[in-house]
């Protein structure tokens, strides 16, 4: 959790620059403990496109070196071994 803080406190500004073009704003992580929870505003057209976009990116997949061995294996299903976007339920404007 610590090292997963660290880097985050000093992003990596390719990493940032792909976030962007891959249509990803208000980007927030939250920590609790050893539980992570992301949420960000997604403005694109095809998201799964965007998301091998920035999967493909050589400086991001440098970053999740980094970053992925900070997590424990906490697989919902065998498609997502590190993250798993989360189904909305609510949202008030």
């Amino acid at each position: 959790a610590e090292e997963y803080c660290a880097l985050h406190a000093h992003p990596w500004q390719g990493v940032l620059d792909t976030i962007s073009a891959c249509h990803l704003h208000n980007y927030s992580i939250f920590i609790e403990g050893l539980y992570v929870f992301a949420t960000f505003d997604y403005d694109g057209d095809d998201y799964d496109a965007d998301m091998e976009k920035m999967a493909q990116d050589p400086v991001t997949q440098e970053w999740w070196k980094h970053t992925k061995p900070c997590f424990e294996k906490f697989a919902i299903s065998p498609e997502s071994e590190f993250y798993h976007d989360m189904k909305q339920i609510f949202y008030l404007e």
